[in-house]
């Protein structure tokens, strides 16, 4: 049998968690690197044009939103952090825990539930000017402090 490894256990917990967006996990080997990538749709019903951080314009009649969280191992890579939700490091000898991967994939549904919520404003309040999804790290820590054992699952190999 397959020993299993973080990307694993990380795909099951998205897929067992994940209610409101779709997603994928882009891995980099050669960096050690990943990404969990995570897309949000919404109806514009009166295809009113939209302008992404781009300056791409917009007026589909259904409107994805896209955004990653990249995981990274090496704290001196150069990394701009401005182009992801958040990142996260990790030290790829040890892992992350299933538990962990279960909080992570708990906590990311929650902000893409309030995040549709607030994507759906977006497209139907004239008053909301700008659409971004909102990860709270201090939100994240404080449940993370409730995992009381940690099973750690490796990184893997290539």
């Amino acid at each position: 049998m397959k020993k299993e490894h973080v990307l694993d256990v990380l795909e099951k917990e998205l897929e067992k968690h994940l209610t409101e967006a779709d997603f994928a996990i882009d891995w980099h080997p050669k960096k050690h690197q990943f990404e969990v990538l995570v897309a949000l749709f919404a109806e514009n019903k009166d295809q009113e044009q939209i302008e992404d951080e781009e300056g791409v314009v917009s007026e589909e009649e259904v409107i994805e939103f896209e955004d990653g969280i990249l995981f990274y191992t090496n704290p001196l890579d150069v990394i701009d952090k401005e182009e992801y939700l958040t990142t996260i490091a990790f030290d790829r000898k040890k892992g992350l825990s299933r538990e962990w991967l279960r909080e992570f994939a708990r906590y990311l549904n929650d902000v893409l539930i309030e995040g549709q919520n607030d994507l759906f404003d977006f497209l139907t309040d004239e008053s909301v000017d700008i659409f971004e999804l909102k990860w709270e790290d201090s939100v994240f820590e404080q449940r993370l402090e409730a995992i009381k054992e940690h099973h750690f699952v490796p990184y893997p190999k290539y």
